[in-house]
């Protein structure tokens, strides 16, 4: 039976619990799936010490494919007694884990525990610990209510002028930048030995301005210092982050005292805190003017309005969401949009030129022609394609966490409900069982003339289902405005090593400066 055919009977099916049962009398006990235990069961954390073990949560893409290559497609590892985790390689049990609807339940997971303690010890802000470490009818019922704002297409299209605009002068400001450099060439450029934080001063600029609706003006000469408003939000949102493994594993010692990453956590967030609640304040003071001004038909201009308005959310509700967007809307994107520069960087006569060639006829005339919903939507499927096939070889993380709402069977073992599940989404897309030359980036295998068959539970870069990333549309449509307007105006070389791999600090992100050479392209 061909791949495409099973695909299609399991997709008929619902993915259902019976279609990844094994034959009555051949599952194995949950007990007997293969994976490390560490000396006399006592745990494998220490392969995770730094200068002690073999592995490292910097580098959960090694560790995860060494683990499959010596015990398979599912792998139980105890971290500390009494603590497992199932890591999941073969896609049809990914579909069976993340299509899992039982009746009553939501999707749960235990990832942000440390976040989760932090807010929960704060009730005079937060009424939950929002939507990140929050699981069951509490996080539906946020979920739901947020989502309003960001997952109607109609809703993030409406923020695609402010994005455009934006990024045309994110453009303008490398050509100054360009001018100001002295040239020894006809062909003027411009070495930048770290993009990132361009990149990621844009990605806060557009997020500031489509979720509160005010400019920072992050590329300032003001703001560019150590400690102004952006600079420390960069920093407090990339040290949270970087704080969520090693919290959420082990022992969790900083449950009963403050540990040195609890304590860096625990500053970060109150700086983003006190951010947050001073934007949703500012929008506060004109909220009357705002409700006129959407009265007479006008959209609104910034999430919080939408919020706001919202009469099922709490003041507390709308806190957590702005400092969650604060902390998960810049540097996702950002370094999403850093593996993609350097994959077009090492493919400029092929798939960077395919792109610029696109990329002109949407826009003739860079500095007059807008990008509109339109052209996102139909002329731009090639630039979709090369971000879809960044996400495939550099997803956001690793894979996508659970905990089992009920028992399955996956891969032959019974796994009983309450484990946690990690899928290994990006350690399965770089499989030759699932993909043709898989370490090769090839935007070409997502076109329709010549799209490859993929399992659709492989590329799943924003997670899946009920608890996807609420703001993929959004982070989806700034990077496609980006990459075309950069494309247009620029012929980008890599300047820094190949191959560039990867750190896992709860997000993937790149493991050295994103070092490019821009070269100025015609009118």
């Amino acid at each position: 039976m061909s791949f495409t055919r099973q695909v299609t009977i399991r997709h008929l099916r619902g993915f259902s619990s019976k279609s990844n049962e094994a034959p009555k009398g051949t599952v194995k006990t949950f007990e007997q799936i293969p994976g490390p235990k560490g000396p006399l069961g006592l745990g494998n954390l220490f392969q995770y010490i730094p200068g002690i073990g073999r592995y490292s949560f910097d580098e959960l893409h090694r560790s995860g494919e060494d683990k499959y290559r010596q015990y398979g497609p599912i792998v139980r590892e105890t971290m500390v007694p009494g603590q497992n985790i199932v890591w999941l390689y073969d896609p049809d049990d990914i579909a069976t884990v993340l299509d899992d609807r039982t009746p009553g339940m939501y999707p749960s997971r235990r990832s942000h525990t440390a976040l989760e303690k932090y807010r929960k010890d704060r009730p005079n802000v937060y009424r939950t610990a929002g939507l990140l470490p929050t699981n069951g009818l509490e996080w539906w019922k946020i979920r739901s209510e947020l989502q309003k704002g960001l997952s109607s297409p109609q809703n993030v299209r409406n923020f695609l002028p402010s994005t455009d605009k934006i990024t045309k002068e994110f453009i303008a400001g490398l050509k100054a930048k360009m001018e100001a450099e002295p040239q020894s060439s006809s062909i003027k450029s411009l070495l930048i030995e770290d993009v990132m934080p361009l990149i990621s001063r844009l990605n806060l600029e557009l997020i500031c301005l489509l979720a509160f609706g005010v400019r920072l003006d992050s590329f300032s000469e003001e703001q560019m210092l150590p400690n102004s408003l952006s600079s420390r939000l960069m920093e407090s949102a990339e040290t949270t982050n970087s704080c969520i493994l090693p919290t959420d594993q082990g022992f969790q010692l900083w449950r009963y005292f403050e540990t040195p990453a609890y304590r860096r956590l625990r500053k970060a967030q109150e700086f983003m805190e006190k951010t947050a609640v001073e934007l949703v304040s500012q929008k506060l003071l004109y909220f009357n003017e705002d409700q006129q001004r959407l009265a007479s038909g006008e959209h609104s201009k910034s999430l919080m309005e939408e919020y706001l308005r919202n009469p099922n959310l709490e003041l507390n509700d709308i806190i957590g969401m702005a400092s969650d967007l604060l902390l998960a809307g810049v540097h996702t994107t950002s370094y999403s949009t850093a593996f993609a520069l350097y994959h077009l960087a090492l493919n400029g006569s092929t798939v960077q030129e395919r792109l610029f060639q696109e990329a002109k006829k949407i826009l003739p005339d860079p500095r007059e022609n807008r990008i509109g919903a339109a052209v996102l939507g139909s002329e731009a499927s090639y630039c979709r394609a090369v971000l879809k096939e960044t996400l495939r070889l550099n997803p956001i993380s690793i894979g996508v966490g659970r905990i089992l709402n009920r028992d399955h069977v996956l891969g032959g073992y019974q796994v009983p409900r309450g484990t946690v599940v990690v899928t290994q989404n990006m350690i399965s897309c770089r499989q030759d069982s699932y993909f043709r030359e898989p370490l090769q980036f090839l935007p070409e295998r997502w076109m329709r003339d010549t799209k490859e068959q993929a399992h659709p539970h492989l590329v799943l870069p924003f997670g899946h289902g009920m608890r996807s990333c609420i703001a993929r549309r959004l982070a989806e449509q700034s990077m496609l405005v980006l990459f075309l307007r950069l494309i247009r105006s620029f012929e980008i070389e890599w300047a820094g090593t190949v191959p560039m791999d990867v750190k896992t600090k709860l997000i993937n992100q790149p493991d050295q400066p994103i070092r490019l050479r821009f070269k100025s392209r015609t009118a």
